[in-house]
């Protein structure tokens, strides 16, 4: 396991480059983004541990970042006072574009996978917006009526863009779609329903993370305050989970599908954990329901001190390396597999 301090700034977020195995970037915040500056890290991985590369001061909060798909030296962050910034990572100081559109906290971006010349922002302002690089303004504004915060492209598509909020619902939109028709919205799917089989009705809560699947297209994991996992399958928004995943103590703030393994996640929480799980599905897709009641956690990594708000799983080499962050001012590199059984 590889450890870097982020001295006087908690780690918010952290994504591996799509370009680099060696490089990360850290987005974090002063006084747990409160009040304060923040701070983008760019740290490289090198035979003596994990070194600083850059950094770059922010007047407000960072509160997540995403890489460029189409150039290796840039990287989008999402800002406490609600504008994005885009940042060179080869210049000095300050960002390359700067957006205030957003009226509230912008807690998520995303570049979009498949096309790689727009990304996303989700806010507290309950807007989505879509943006290009190369634009002054925004391309599109996506209204969710409520606290976004989590937002991210379809790695399947260019065209799909989903959502989730803290009224409880996971939200997909298609681009493709006429604006008129309830501006994009194709799916809006409460996480607290389930089935009858499932059990009993549970209390919406608030839904904090979500990401979509790297192998199944319809397939999506959101997780939040009431600790489960739950994974989804769009085609089907109203047969309700097809699997959970309990274990936390604590909100789940973010989840993360494998690169490399179809039913693989991992999670982080406020818990001070990070957990990896199985949805089952490596049973066979021909039986969706006892593949659901296989899913499982397979490990758990304890070594934070504080609570765990990101992480992020390596692109490259040996499928189980990842990272994580959190407010014990740590960045942790570490091997998935040498968890499991945990």
């Amino acid at each position: 396991m590889l450890e870097y301090r982020t001295q006087g700034f908690k780690g918010h977020a952290v994504k591996y480059s799509p370009f680099f195995d060696s490089r990360i970037a850290v987005a974090s915040a002063a006084n747990f983004g409160l009040v304060g500056n923040g701070r983008l890290y760019i740290l490289g991985l090198t035979p003596k541990g994990i070194v600083a590369e850059k950094w770059f001061d922010t007047q407000d909060a960072l509160y997540d970042l995403s890489w460029s798909e189409s150039h290796e030296n840039q990287c989008v962050v999402a800002c406490g006072d609600g504008s994005v910034k885009l940042f060179d990572i080869s210049l000095n100081e300050f960002p390359i574009q700067s957006w205030q559109e957003h009226k509230r906290e912008v807690f998520a971006v995303h570049w979009n996978l498949v096309a790689k010349d727009t990304f996303c922002s989700s806010s507290w302002d309950g807007t989505i917006k879509v943006w290009s690089p190369h634009r002054s303004d925004s391309l599109l504004t996506l209204p969710t009526h409520s606290c976004t915060y989590s937002a991210s492209f379809s790695p399947h598509s260019p065209s799909l863009l989903s959502s989730v909020s803290s009224d409880c619902h996971l939200r997909v939109y298609d681009l493709r779609t006429p604006s008129s028709v309830s501006n994009h919205l194709t799916a809006s799917i409460p996480l607290h329903a389930q089935a009858q089989a499932q059990g009993p009705a549970i209390p919406p809560f608030e839904a904090l993370t979500h990401d979509w699947n790297k192998y199944r297209p319809s397939f999506i994991a959101a997780a939040g305050v009431d600790q489960l996992i739950r994974t989804f399958d769009i085609r089907s928004p109203a047969q309700g989970p097809v699997a959970i995943l309990p274990g936390h103590n604590y909100a789940v703030r973010k989840v993360a599908w494998s690169p490399h393994l179809s039913d693989v996640l991992l999670s982080a929480s406020y818990d001070m954990t990070c957990r990896i799980w199985t949805d089952g599905s490596a049973l066979g897709v021909a039986d969706e329901e006892r593949s659901g009641r296989q899913a499982r956690e397979l490990g758990s990594m304890g070594r934070h001190t504080e609570f765990v708000i990101g992480a992020d799983w390596c692109l490259f080499g040996a499928e189980g390396w990842c990272a994580s962050v959190g407010w014990d001012e740590r960045l942790l590199v570490w091997d998935v597999r040498a968890v499991m059984g945990q």
